[in-house]
């Protein structure tokens, strides 16, 4: 008989304290708190497998829909296929039930599921597992897309998700915003590095009302998943981290994204004003390319400056 792939057996710890705390805590009741938090992350990643996999059409993965499917996006038994894992293993997961699984079947399931750095993340650790570094960072950005991101040189360009997620980027545009690769994949997002970088907060030109636009365009965006942990996620991260964000984001202003000219004021070279616009990838998560093109010959030429200075800056 065969077994199904990627179970590991669980052992519950019972954590003693070490010292009288000032309230008295029954041994049970310290239990009864971890284990409803457990089955709080064991929910949150069963809605969050469920989500991801409703969002997948079959074709995208080289499979053919059929006529008779009722379910939206992938089947469970078909997750299973493309990850290599047992179907009855893996529609307990989704399930929420107390199984664990090891970082190589969740790397099949988030290939499987083509999860994006962020979204890899969270999976990870919604199952209390460290966040293993891939080699391939983010495979659901086309080979097309990077040639593209390539070609564009020397003009800035990245590639952004719906929630302001930066999932790629080219040379210049590194350049221009300052130490990307040095950043975690969980801290590279617009509105993140907006609110907690000195160096992104400093660059922004009037940074209240940029900063306000991009809030209001989460807002917009997530009004489609709004049920989705990876998205709240974000929000309570930010919530923790600056009051400045709980304040605009109360203001529940909604703005959708728009061509427009956009100012960095860069500490090496200056003021830089570009105009830029998107280019749609996937609506349904929206995946667009960002291109900046100089608004003026000066920008231009401060760009070219930027770029002769970076071999300098590298060392």
């Amino acid at each position: 008989m065969e077994h199904d792939r990627g179970v590991t057996t669980l052992a519950t710890d019972m954590i003693n304290p070490v010292a009288t705390p000032p309230a008295p805590t029954t041994e049970s009741q310290a239990g009864t708190t971890s284990r409803d938090a457990h089955e709080l992350r064991r929910r949150e990643l069963a809605a969050f497998l469920r989500s991801r996999r409703e969002r997948i059409s079959p074709e995208q993965v080289g499979l053919v829909a059929g006529r008779r499917r009722r379910t939206p996006g992938l089947r469970r038994e078909e997750v299973a296929q493309l990850a290599d894992v047992g179907v009855t293993w893996y529609t307990w997961l989704e399930q929420g039930r107390d199984i664990g699984a090891s970082t190589q079947v969740l790397t099949a399931i988030s290939n499987a599921l083509q999860l994006d750095p962020h979204e890899r993340s969270h999976l990870f650790t919604l199952a209390g597992l460290s966040v293993p570094v891939f080699e391939d960072a983010n495979p659901t950005i086309a080979p097309t897309v990077r040639l593209m991101l390539d070609k564009l040189e020397p003009y800035p360009a990245c590639v952004l998700n719906g929630r302001f997620d930066i999932l790629a980027y080219n040379r210049s545009y590194n350049l221009l915003v300052g130490g990307l690769d040095d950043l975690p994949f969980n801290d590279r997002n617009c509105i993140w590095l907006a609110f907690t970088n000195k160096v992104w907060r400093s660059s922004i030109v009037d940074w209240e009302a940029a900063v306000s636009r991009m809030v209001a365009g989460y807002r917009a965006a997530m009004a489609e998943h709004v049920a989705e942990p990876a998205w709240r996620c974000l929000i309570k991260r930010l919530h923790d981290a600056s009051p400045e964000f709980t304040e605009m984001w109360e203001r529940h202003e909604v703005r959708q994204p728009e061509n427009r000219t956009k100012q960095f004021d860069h500490a090496d070279v200056g003021l830089l004003r570009f105009d830029f616009a998107y280019l749609w990838l996937g609506e349904r998560f929206g995946s667009r390319l960002v291109t900046y093109t100089p608004a003026d010959l000066e920008t231009a030429a401060r760009l070219e400056e930027l770029r002769r200075r970076a071999p300098s800056v590298a060392a």
